[in-house]
């Protein structure tokens, strides 16, 4: 059972059978997002999420035999944890109130597939490793966001009190900005004046008309190249980084893999070798037992 168990997990079509699984477990839920298609066909789609549900279960179960005689070894790999965490949120007993926690467990269960495919666990793996480093680069980018906001607060609040006029709202504003969305249009506001552009229709909200036509396109330059080209350039080199870590380190699992298998199918074949010899062995003492005897 348990050789049988380690030969379905490691062939390749079971693997690809648990990955079509994960697709049509995702279509499912996509589905039963359509009130139509939900109404029509919602026996029939939940049969099939019960099916779904119940191929997981058997998927960890062909897993957990196949360590044995330490079947808990299963749950030292962080994303047999996540697999197995999945797939038990969905056997809790959740009342009706609570269904559409139900179901964004259900959706989690697509999220497997980053444990199927070792390209994804490659790059979810940069990621995770990447986060201290990128909390340095958004500390980084919080101060700059912190400083050119009071800066635009004092500068442009009274003109622009809709986007500059405190410095929540600037923050804000500053986001939007570093998206590159409507950028030249809040320029314009402050370089022309409110009165004369952005404000058409609502100038009672003006508090006072100012106009910069040199600093506001220094400081709008400024900001959209230090915090969309510079620091958009730090998060792409931080995770570039990790992603290489990562790689350096599965290829020495690999390599480690591979030598404890080598090193076991060595002391094998040595034991292999010793016993035969041990057989040679008895066999000519017992022949010359045998010839001792006659003599």
């Amino acid at each position: 059972m348990v050789n049988l168990c380690k030969t379905i997990e490691a062939s390749r079509w079971f693997h690809a059978s648990i990955i079509a699984i994960i697709i049509l477990a995702g279509i499912v839920i996509g589905l039963e997002t359509y009130p139509g298609v939900a109404a029509k066909y919602g026996t029939t789609l939940h049969i099939l999420d019960q099916i779904i549900l119940w191929i997981f279960v058997v998927e960890i179960v062909i897993k957990m035999v196949s360590r044995a005689p330490q079947p808990w070894t299963y749950f030292k790999d962080g994303w047999n944890v996540f697999d197995f965490t999945i797939v038990a949120i969905c056997f809790l007993p959740i009342n009706a109130e609570y269904v559409a926690v139900l179901r964004l467990a259900r959706i989690l269960r697509v999220l497997r597939l980053v444990t199927v495919l070792p390209q994804l666990q490659l790059l979810v793996g940069a990621l995770i490793r990447s986060i201290p480093s990128m909390g340095y680069v958004s500390l980084l980018l919080g101060l700059l966001f912190y400083v050119y906001g009071v800066t635009g607060t004092i500068l442009f609040g009274q003109n622009d009190p809709i986007h500059f006029g405190s410095l929540q709202t600037s923050m804000l504003t500053l986001f939007q900005l570093v998206t590159l969305e409507g950028w030249v249009e809040i320029m314009n506001t402050q370089t022309l004046g409110a009165d004369k552009f952005g404000y058409e229709g609502q100038e009672h909200l003006i508090k006072e008309v100012s106009r910069w036509p040199v600093t506001s396109p220094v400081y709008f330059i400024s900001f959209i190249l230090l915090g969309t080209m510079v620091m958009l350039n730090l998060f792409i080199g931080v995770i570039m980084n990790g992603m290489q870590e990562t790689q350096m380190e599965q290829q020495e699992q690999q390599l480690r893999q591979l030598q404890n298998s080598v090193s076991s199918e060595s002391l094998t074949e040595e034991l292999s070798e010793l016993t035969d010899q041990m057989d040679q062995l008895r066999q000519r003492l017992e022949a010359l037992k045998k010839r001792i005897q006659s003599d």
